[in-house]
């Protein structure tokens, strides 16, 4: 009877079982959302501020104007006309176009700090190319386009320092816990070979053997109208919002808050882009929840301290030991696999850091080589609900759960299998280990 008595029994039980119907998908994810935020309050396992706090966070706010400035770029035919000069260059071949989308959604990265602001730019372009190329919506070739660009940007931005949440959960972690600030160049020399090049590469390819398509080159019958005057007012909008989201680190002010105001300009009568009605249709309402679920859902495993009491378990259970190094890598990155399932990417860093100098006195890897072994396992989810972009591009090309789970399963397969030993030998050759 002590294991019920226990004070982490009810919370650890509820965590438990909504993960287990993320993962199954017996029921649509914003159902065991709304359960989730139903039983853990009847439940009282945390206050209420800590169970909703999903809806407070920036991640929430970035992809409800990721939909509202998606809707605009669409209606005023600013997606169609990016598409038609992207289409005519890029869609020779499948090969070629998912590439394109990929390596897009990658370089990106580069000059836009959030994953979510780049799903919403990049989701309606990538749509409308799709359409201009013979790829119609609700196919399997159009599933492999969207989860290009999800998976694009968050799992291979992991290898650039400022564009990925986790990235910035990990740094701030480090040097919160230890005084050691992680700088750009370095960050990128360590992990953009194997985590960004050779996992791109991966990512291509199994997006063309899982969802094959076969794209035809638009036939251009008539030259593209000019700009209209919404057209036009959108671009210059979009160019602020883009500025705005780059030079965060000079204004202080979140992509978040960008994004939403972006999208009330959007929504006000007569000066904004879109009505009421295509607001209440085009938003999906059902990713929000559910994205507030996942991150409310990270904050409780966070707050109760059952991330606390999985990590020190993991640390008595896996076999870190200084004579054997690679099989202390492998385990560390086994662990940041384990922590992911309960805490999602966003939450993985903050514990496994706090964690990273007992991690260090076991296996004999200096501390800063333990706290980036971590990336590997935290830019790999097993399954969609562990990384919030990859389910809001899902949302937003409307991809069947089961699709984003036979690419997630795939690509992590490949990822351990191919990924980690070189990732382990790259880490030895610069000196890591």
């Amino acid at each position: 009877m002590s294991w019920f008595s226990h004070p982490l029994f009810l919370p650890s039980l509820i965590v438990g079982v909504t993960i287990l119907l993320w993962a199954t998908s017996l029921l649509p994810e914003f159902i065991t959302a709304l359960l989730f935020f139903t039983v853990a309050m009847m439940a009282k396992v945390a206050p209420a501020e800590m169970i909703f706090g999903g809806f407070a966070s920036s991640a929430f706010w970035l992809v409800f104007s990721g939909f509202v400035l998606g809707i605009a770029i669409r209606k005023t035919g600013l997606a169609d006309r990016a598409a038609r000069a992207l289409s005519a260059r890029l869609t020779d071949s499948w090969l070629q176009m998912v590439a394109s989308v990929v390596l897009l959604s990658y370089a990106l990265a580069f000059v836009m700090p959030s994953n979510m602001g780049r799903i919403a730019l990049l989701m309606p372009v990538v749509a409308a190319m799709a359409a201009r190329a013979g790829i119609h919506e609700n196919t399997r070739a159009w599933y492999g386009l969207a989860l290009a660009v999800g998976f694009g940007t968050f799992q291979l931005s992991a290898t650039i320092l400022p564009a990925n949440v986790p990235n910035l959960v990990m740094s701030g972690a480090a040097e919160g816990s230890y005084g050691i600030h992680l700088n750009y160049v370095p960050y990128l020399l360590l992990h953009t070979p194997v985590l960004g090049w050779l996992k791109g590469m991966i990512l291509i390819g199994l997006i063309c053997w899982l969802f094959p398509g076969k794209p035809h080159a638009p036939r251009e019958l008539t030259p593209p109208p000019p700009m209209s005057a919404d057209e036009k007012r959108l671009a210059w909008m979009l160019a602020v919002v883009l500025t705005l989201w780059v030079t965060e680190s000079w204004h202080g002010i979140g992509p978040a808050w960008t994004g939403l105001a972006a999208a009330c300009v959007t929504l006000l009568p007569r000066i904004g882009f879109i009505s009421g009605e295509e607001f209440s249709t085009g938003v999906n309402i059902r990713t929000c929840i559910y994205v507030a679920g996942i991150l409310g859902l990270a904050i409780i495993v966070t707050q109760t301290g059952i991330g606390d009491a999985v990590g020190d378990a993991l640390l008595k259970v896996m076999p870190l030991d200084p004579q054997r190094p690679f099989v202390s890598f492998l385990a560390l990155t086994g662990i940041t696999t384990a922590l992911n399932f309960i805490m999602t990417a966003n939450g993985v860093p903050a514990l496994y850091t706090t964690f990273a100098q007992s991690f260090s006195d076991a296996t004999g890897f200096p501390l800063l080589s333990v706290i980036m072994i971590q990336v590997l396992g935290y830019s790999t989810p097993l399954l969609p609900y562990q990384a919030s972009p990859i389910v809001v591009a899902m949302g937003l090309g409307k991809v069947p759960a089961r699709a984003g789970m036979m690419l997630c399963v795939a690509l992590a397969l490949a990822s351990y299998l191919i990924l980690l030993p070189l990732d382990y030998l790259w880490f030895r050759m610069l000196g890591q280990l």
